[in-house]
């Protein structure tokens, strides 16, 4: 196990050279203004990569995916687990031009903000209710037509390893109205980088890409349910934090 001080100065040294490529990101984001749609999002995911190159050789972040195999060539909509910030590029290198829903104040944050503006995604006040899952269905739907992936995080929040949130029924109904499949996904990104912690620990991500749920035929609730036990045992297998431990962890944090 590395020592506290050498983490925090590569972990402090990872979100320089990320506010660097962050101003960096500047001219790209000028450039896509001129682009069609899917061609900004792939020029937009290539900073994903830089910042994935940037974890592995600072931090020693490294990943291995499971299932790649699994990924369609049509697109579709993933529902993936929510632990960290690292899924936020990761998802971009695993799988092709995509939006995100996402609460709409990350809109608000410069440059950041920006470039998801200029992507597409979805933005919802997560205190909208039915007017927000409106929202999901009718603007996923468009960016389905368009060849665009949508990412949903079903428990809407970053949840701390061997924990679980409520799996909303957005990503789900999504599915059910469009006739899109869904592929879920499941990764342990939490135990390295986890919310609400400055230091990033080395070590291997896995990720684990579920195969294709047909939504076709199905109600919304079932298929949040298949996906979210898929996910959910995927997880149980994965996942290295004893379970007690975390929720009692997550308790604290919430008093």
């Amino acid at each position: 196990m590395e020592r506290t001080d050498v983490l925090f100065l590569r972990s402090l040294t990872f979100y320089i050279l990320l506010g660097l490529g962050t101003i960096g990101l500047v001219p790209l984001l000028l450039l896509c203004l001129v682009l069609p749609g899917t061609k900004r999002n792939r020029i937009i995911a290539r900073w994903s990569t830089f910042i994935m190159g940037v974890l592995r050789v600072v931090c020693g972040v490294k990943h291995e995916i499971i299932g790649q195999e699994n990924i369609p060539a049509e697109n579709g909509i993933i529902l993936c687990k929510h632990q960290s910030a690292w899924e936020t590029f990761a998802l971009q290198f695993i799988f092709p031009a995509q939006v995100w829903v996402l609460k709409r104040e990350l809109l608000w944050i410069p440059i950041f903000g920006w470039g998801l503006k200029v992507v597409g995604s979805i933005a919802i006040d997560r205190k909208g209710g039915k007017k927000a899952l409106m929202q999901v269905i009718k603007q996923g739907t468009e960016r389905l037509q368009r060849g665009l992936w949508v990412v949903i995080f079903p428990e809407g929040t970053r949840i701390p390893p061997g924990s679980k949130g409520n799996y909303s029924i957005g990503g789900a109904m999504l599915a059910a109205r469009s006739g899109y499949p869904v592929v879920p996904v499941a990764h342990n990104a939490g135990e390295f980088w986890s919310a609400g912690s400055f230091n990033i620990k080395p070590g291997t991500v896995r990720v684990v890409v579920g195969p294709v749920l047909q939504s076709e035929g199905l109600k919304a609730s079932e298929i949040n349910t298949q996906s979210e036990q898929w996910i959910e045992e995927q997880m149980a297998v994965i996942t290295h934090i004893d379970s007690g431990a975390a929720k009692i962890k997550a308790q604290k944090a919430e008093a």
